[in-house]
């Protein structure tokens, strides 16, 4: 049976202009400078330079209606793209780390390329050396060997098409364990330190360092030392200086190899904003010296003078060229105005943020920071929540005291004894204080913590002092203990 209904259906529709804005907003300086250089590489009505006379650009008018085409989209649509981010709209401060898209170059040998280049060094058969360079595909970026055995020697079998067995595979294993850096190839933690201490001169802390490690790794993992001294026979200056051995090892040796600049990259932050101190006049400014001026393209501009010269004698080539040229100088459009409406958000933002927190950035201490929820800083610049969250996503800010990320800033509240209503990240402050002052031979484990805290006017319980260590990365009170 058909029945027919009436439904209101409220939407908002974003052209590309906004969509472009929203996907600007997100990305940091590093990615913007690339992100300019590929729109330039790929849309010829784009080019460096400042912009032309306003006189000098089209109007939709210069074409007819069925040159062109309704190129806005459903907000519910562009929401469901498969490309597109979620943009987490709840009102918190806490998110996944975005997946940062790596910027497209690297200059140099990576790690891979370093192992394949001493593996052209051995006295080995072409059968080895495919089975070997297949080893070495299976080593990730932190220098391990993660994959079982057997699973690799069925995948030379059945995707190479090369007959080998395990034996063979754990020989080539052994081989690839020999290159540099040291430690490589290993498949656990604690083969990873026996391979590095294995290479070292011998002396007697390494000898007693290659003993923990073999024998009692799992006690020196959980800080037994007096078990280590009982079962080893040693004096506590001896393991000292074997701690002090094994300290000095590499847990993850593919960090260690530097020769790939994207993988340098990476761990250098790039401030997107640069915060200036002026006698106490607090001013952000974008870091944006590497970006260049945009304008759209003279040569696509004199296209469509002469296309409106030429009215009265229009042919189906010159119009296509115009459609071809139309959508071009639109892209361009969009882009130039994507970035400079991205340069207004962030600039508006990071000074609402910077006032907000102004004694934080004058002093430099994390006792002044307010609490501060993307909300505060929503109501005071107009920008809804979902904007705020995404220009303070993925962006630093470089100031007197250093780069701290944008993210940074925000924190939940609390009352302390005095009623007075204090930021998280100043009580986080002073359990980081009391956990680098205390006595490293008797830890404080939660409950002393929040003894502590309770002293200094913070009633927190052991489970919130708990949640607060695991933020801070500070392990447990027993893990903590040094001789």
């Amino acid at each position: 049976m058909l029945r027919q209904s009436l439904e209101q259906k409220l939407q908002q529709k974003l052209s590309p202009a906004q969509i472009q804005v929203i996907k600007m907003l997100e990305v940091p300086t590093l990615e913007l400078e690339e992100r300019i250089r590929q729109e330039l590489e790929e849309n010829p009505a784009l080019e460096e330079g400042a912009e032309l006379n306003e006189e000098d650009a089209y109007t939709d008018d210069d074409l007819n209606d069925d040159g062109g085409n309704n190129d806005d989209m459903d907000l519910e649509e562009y929401m469901m793209d498969d490309d597109i981010p979620d943009y987490r709209l709840q009102v918190n401060n806490s998110s996944k780390d975005d997946k940062r898209e790596d910027i497209p170059f690297s200059i140099g040998k990576t790690f891979h390329e370093h192992l394949i280049e001493q593996l052209g060094l051995q006295s080995i058969s072409d059968h080895q050396r495919i089975v070997a360079e297949y080893v070495i595909g299976n080593i990730d970026d932190e220098g391990y060997l993660r994959r079982p055995v057997e699973s690799m020697v069925d995948d030379i079998v059945f995707q190479a098409g090369v007959q080998t067995d395990e034996e063979e595979v754990e020989e080539i294993i052994a081989m690839v364990q020999e290159f540099d850096p040291a430690g490589v190839g290993a498949t656990t933690l604690q083969e990873c330190l026996k391979l590095q201490l294995e290479r070292k001169t011998y002396r007697r802390e390494v000898d007693v360092a290659l003993q923990i490690i073999e024998k009692y790794f799992e006690e020196f993992s959980k800080k037994h030392y007096d078990k280590i001294i009982k079962y080893l026979d040693i004096t506590e200056d001896d393991l000292r200086d074997a701690i002090t051995e094994i300290a000095h090892l590499n847990p993850k040796p593919g960090n260690a190899w530097g020769g790939n600049l994207l993988e340098k990259s990476m761990s250098v932050v790039v401030p997107d904003f640069i915060l200036e101190n002026d006698e106490g006049k607090l001013r952000v400014h974008l870091n944006d010296s590497n970006i260049p001026e945009l304008r759209v393209s003279t040569t696509y501009n004199e296209l469509f003078q002469t296309y409106t010269d030429q009215k009265g004698e229009k042919n189906a080539a010159l119009k296509d060229a115009v459609v071809f040229a139309k959508q071009k100088i639109d892209s361009a459009r969009w882009f130039i105005d994507a970035i400079k409406q991205r340069h207004q958000t962030l600039l508006t933002t990071m000074q609402a943020i910077v006032n907000y927190q102004r004694e934080f950035f004058t002093e430099g201490d994390d006792v002044y920071m307010k609490p501060m929820i993307l909300k505060d800083i929503a109501d005071i610049t107009g920008y809804d929540i979902s904007t705020i969250s995404r220009v303070s996503n993925s962006k630093y800010i470089q100031t007197e005291f250093g780069v701290y990320p944008v993210k940074y800033f925000f924190s939940e509240s609390m009352i302390n004894d005095s009623g007075e209503e204090v930021s998280t990240r100043e009580i986080k402050k002073i359990l980081q204080d009391c956990v680098e002052n205390e006595d490293k031979r008797k830890p404080l484990n939660d409950d002393a913590l929040a003894d502590v805290l309770k002293t200094k006017g913070y009633p927190i319980a052991r489970r919130t002092v708990a949640k607060y260590r695991e933020q801070l990365n500070i392990p447990v009170a027993r893990l903590r203990k040094e001789l």
